[in-house]
């Protein structure tokens, strides 16, 4: 580990004559590591794409070159529906690890709010030369949207576009996957943690709104945000409310913001 020199005329710093040495580094300041939560989700990721695809027996999930996947919220709740002709693992990536799809970069897509994963894999897609795999995989895009829009509290997910309505068609079971370990759920799930980042998450596609030109499906996106924002911020000040009432105080909703916490520094 460094340190600094030995050799006293190197040194600006003394004490009792001394030259003052830094101790070695803390192991941590070398670390490739991530922080601890970021890597527990790493490895959940990487687990979920080792496991065996349903539709090709002896193969891993990931490497399926087309198929359909959905994201679900801490609450279950589908939040968005997506298609890849080049393999679960290479677009999953982009928008769970490396933060270089569409979605994520204009904020559509907060991969801190994803919990769970539905894979759709679909082989015999898979096999057909690369330019027609969009047109094939359409149907079975549409299917799963169609059905988790109807399925969601919001009837509306975070696409920024509606996928173009085509016909229904029988889907496999899809592989379900939690990529948010035991470990680190406790926090994320967390009201307040999780009302922050639905806040940081809709200012930063507001703020992106308002400096381009973009397209009414984005528009759209914001206001399916603002309401999944009202709705988890109802949810937590109804749930303290009724714990106040519970324990003996008849108050009104908004009065719990008037009680200073016990220790309180303001």
């Amino acid at each position: 580990m460094p340190t600094l020199p030995l050799d006293p005329a190197q040194h600006s710093r003394y004490f009792h004559g001394n030259p003052v040495v830094s101790l070695p580094a803390d192991a941590a300041m070398a670390s490739a590591l991530l922080p601890s939560d970021a890597q527990l989700i790493r490895e959940a990721i990487s687990a979920l794409m080792r496991k065996p695809d349903p539709q090709r027996p002896g193969q891993a999930i990931g490497g399926s070159k087309a198929g359909i996947y959905a994201f679900y919220d801490y609450d279950r709740e589908p939040i968005y529906v997506g298609q890849t002709t080049e393999g679960f693992a290479i677009r999953l990536g982009r928008h769970l690890i490396s933060g270089r799809s569409d979605a994520v970069t204009k904020s559509i897509l907060d991969p801190f709010e994803i919990r769970e994963v539905a894979l759709w894999s679909l082989p015999h897609i898979g096999d057909l030369p690369v330019r027609q795999r969009k047109a094939a995989l359409d149907p079975y895009e549409y299917t799963v949207f169609d059905r988790l829009v109807r399925e969601s509290s919001f009837h509306a997910l975070l696409n920024e576009a509606f996928v173009p309505p085509s016909t229904v068609v029988d889907l496999p079971d899809p592989l379900v996957g939690v990529i948010i370990p035991d470990e680190v759920f406790p926090g994320r799930n967390h009201p307040d943690v999780r009302i922050a980042r639905r806040v940081q998450t809709m200012s930063q596609l507001a703020k992106f709104v308002c400096e381009r030109k973009v397209s009414l499906g984005l528009r759209r996106t914001l206001a399916t945000q603002a309401l999944r924002l009202e709705e988890i911020t109802r949810r937590r000040v109804n749930a303290l409310t009724q714990v106040n009432r519970h324990d003996g105080f008849e108050r009104g909703d908004l009065e719990i913001f008037e009680e200073e916490p016990e220790g309180s520094l303001f």
